[in-house]
C-alpha cells in the first residue's frame, strides 16, 4: 500500500514539471497522511493543480470513508505476486469502476514512505526515484462525496497500487504505488484513451530507477511533519549494483562532507 508520502518541491517547480498552474498555495509536507489535503491534477482539469483530501470516498458511499489505496488487480492476485500479468480487476470494483474510467488523477509526490509488511511503520523506509527525478506522479482516482446531513462536498482521492518490484521486495513490503513514467502523464488523464491502455499502465515502476533508506519510526505519527523525520537512521548497503538500500540522501541532500562522514562512520 501507500499510506504516507512526501511533497516538498517548490510550487513553481511542480507547475513547470506538470505544465499546470496551482489554484491555491500549499506548504511542503514531509508526512502526507490520511485526511491531509494534497495537490492533484485531474482528468477534468489537466492544466490545474488543486488540493484534495487523501482518502477516497466515492459518491455512491453512504458514509465518509478514507480509502487510501485502490488495488490495480482488484480481487485478482491476492497473493501479491510480483510480475502479475493477469486482469486488472479495479475496473469491476463497485467503489472504483466509475473513477478509473472517468475520474483519474495524478497525485504529486517527491517520495513515499513504506514499512515492512510485518512491522509496518515501526520499520519505515523513504523510497524515492534516482537521479533526483522529482517531483513525480502516482496514478490516482478521485471523486466528490456530499454529506447528506451538512450538504458539504468533500473532494478526495486515492492512490492505485500494484505488485512490488525488486526494491520493495528488499524492504519486504507486499505492494507499491503505481508510479507513472513522465511520458504517460497526459495519456493517463486523457479520457479518450481506451481503458485497456490505461490499465496497461498500472504496473510496478522499474526497481533499477529507485532507491530507499531507513528512517525513524517517529514518522508513524502524522504530527511528526518535518525534514528531520525523513533523514536516514542507519545504513543498509546491499551489494547489488542497481538495487541498493542506502543511507545516501540523494533526495533532499545534506552536503557531501556529512555524507562522506556517514560512510566513514558506518
Amino acid at each position: 500500500m501507500c499510506g504516507r508520502y512526501v511533497l516538498v518541491s517548490k510550487v513553481e517547480v511542480i507547475e513547470k514539471k506538470f505544465n499546470a498552474k496551482s489554484e491555491v498555495a500549499f506548504e511542503p509536507n514531509f508526512n502526507v497522511s490520511a485526511g491531509t489535503k494534497a495537490p492533484i491534477i485531474t482528468s477534468e482539469n489537466p492544466k490545474k493543480i488543486q488540493l484534495s483530501h487523501f482518502g477516497f470516498t466515492p459518491s455512491i458511499a453512504q458514509k465518509k470513508t478514507y480509502i487510501l489505496n485502490a488495488r490495480a488487480e482488484g480481487n485478482h492476485n491476492l497473493e501479491n505476486q510480483p510480475g502479475f500479468t493477469g486482469a486488472k480487476g479495479i475496473i469491476k470494483k463497485p467503489f472504483f469502476r466509475k473513477a478509473i474510467r472517468s475520474q483519474r488523477c495524478l497525485a504529486l509526490a517527491d517520495a513515499f514512505i513504506e514499512g515492512t509488511s510485518a512491522n509496518k511503520l515501526n520499520e519505515p523506509y523513504l523510497v524515492y526515484l534516482k537521479d533526483k527525478n522529482r517531483p513525480f506522479a502516482f496514478a490516482g482516482i478521485y471523486d466528490e462525496w456530499v454529506d447528506s446531513i451538512t450538504k458539504e462536498t468533500h473532494h478526495n482521492f486515492a492512490i492505485i497500487t500494484c505488485p512490488p518490484n525488486q526494491l520493495m521486495g528488499k524492504i519486504q513490503h507486499h505492494r507499491m504505488p503505481v508510479i507513472l513514467p513522465e511520458e504517460f502523464y497526459n495519456e493517463y488523464l486523457n479520457l479518450d484513451v481506451p481503458l485497456s491502455d490505461i490499465t496497461s499502465l498500472l504496473q510496478s515502476y522499474p526497481a533499477a530507477k529507485m532507491n530507499a533508506y531507513k528512517i525513524s519510526p517517529a514518522i508513524k505519527s502524522p504530527k511528526n511533519n518535518a525534514k528531520q523525520f525523513i533523514q536516514p537512521v542507519s545504513a543498509w548497503i546491499q551489494p547489488e549494483n542497481e538495487l541498493k538500500i542506502t543511507n545516501q540522501i540523494e533526495l533532499f541532500g545534506m552536503g557531501e562532507s556529512r555524507a562522506k562522514r556517514n560512510r566513514e562512520n558506518g
